[in-house]
């Protein structure tokens, strides 16, 4: 097979958008490669997720079949995928650059002793070169990469994902796994959140320390829900424990892409700028016209949040009516 292969990331058969991206990633590696893009798909809920990756251009999808391929297992899966390599022969393996998406990657790469280039953000035609996302965006490394088998991964929100639909035809492959990788177990789930979350909402609200208080995040939920949107916080915020650190957007919290950011009362260090920097459109309300936040938003209001972000919710409340 000459082709790109791409992991495709999911559970139980649920797709991430970020799953898309790569595939997106994968049409324009291929096309500079002069080659196919396919699809590597296992586990439980597999065939539900074979069905959907052909909208995102991927002319076949390996199904990759075992008694051990269950519910998500790094060492089951990352050996499932080393035996689709040895079978098929892509001339680039390609995955998210999720938490799951690098594991598997990795497990890979060692398996089928290859190296790998994690989290790149731009891939030369020929995959012999790229750069590569460090320090959660903070550095951009350009590396070189040579090998038989290309092995890479794309930093989520390197692109939009953007559908091509293509044959998505279904090849079952029987691969070989043994019964001692079958190590780790899910034996329960639980539903920390449910409908859009931080790093998926459309509409991001976020505080920093100007804020004040717990309390005083009031206005800025309420404004998120006007929007359909969600609160965040600066790592400050939770460091004051006004919010959880799972409302934190940041290198070390959660990495964000909404539509637009409305950041309040957030100076902008490095830290929290490499989670917000994928968002479309920034809007920074704060009373320091030179915070960073401000220098490097695409609208700015200089003034009190406390004044403007009711402002706003009033003015939105206004036009809806």
């Amino acid at each position: 097979m000459s082709a790109v292969l791409v992991v495709i990331e999911h559970d139980r058969g649920h797709v991430p958008e970020s799953t898309f991206e790569a595939l997106t990633s994968a049409r324009a590696i291929a096309g500079g490669l002069g080659v196919s893009v396919h699809a590597a798909v296992m586990g439980d809920g597999g065939d539900l997720a074979a069905a959907a990756v052909g909208e995102y251009g991927a002319d076949v999808v390996h199904h990759l079949t075992s008694p051990n391929l269950g519910d998500y297992n790094p060492e089951a899966w990352g050996q499932a995928l080393a035996g689709a390599v040895a079978a098929e022969s892509p001339a680039v393996v390609l995955a998210s650059g999720t938490d799951r998406g690098n594991e598997l990657m990795a497990q890979l790469a060692a398996r089928a002793d290859l190296p790998f280039v994690a989290n790149c953000v731009d891939v030369a035609p020929d995959v012999t070169s790229m750069t590569r996302s460090q320090w959660g965006g903070a550095l951009l490394e350009d590396a070189t990469l040579e090998a038989d088998v290309k092995l890479i991964s794309m930093a989520p929100h390197t692109v939009e994902a953007s559908a091509a639909p293509a044959a998505g035809a279904v090849s079952e492959l029987a691969v070989d796994i043994d019964d001692s990788l079958v190590r780790s177990v899910i034996t329960d789930r639980v539903v920390l959140s449910e409908g859009i979350t931080l790093s998926t909402a459309p509409v991001v609200v976020s505080g920093g320390r100007a804020v004040g208080s717990e309390e005083a995040f009031a206005p800025l939920e309420e404004l998120a829900a006007e929007l359909g949107g969600k609160v965040g916080c600066s790592r400050a915020v939770t460091n004051n424990g006004w919010r959880p650190h799972s409302d934190q957007v940041g290198q070390t919290g959660t990495r964000i892409a909404p539509q637009i950011y409305i950041a309040t009362g957030i100076s902008g260090a490095t830290q929290h700028w490499v989670g917000a920097m994928g968002s479309k459109n920034i809007l920074a309300i704060n009373t320091d016209p030179e915070a960073n936040m401000v220098t490097k938003a695409g609208w700015a209001v200089i003034g009190d949040l406390h004044e403007v972000v009711p402002a706003i919710t009033e003015e939105v409340k206004k036009r809806r009516a």
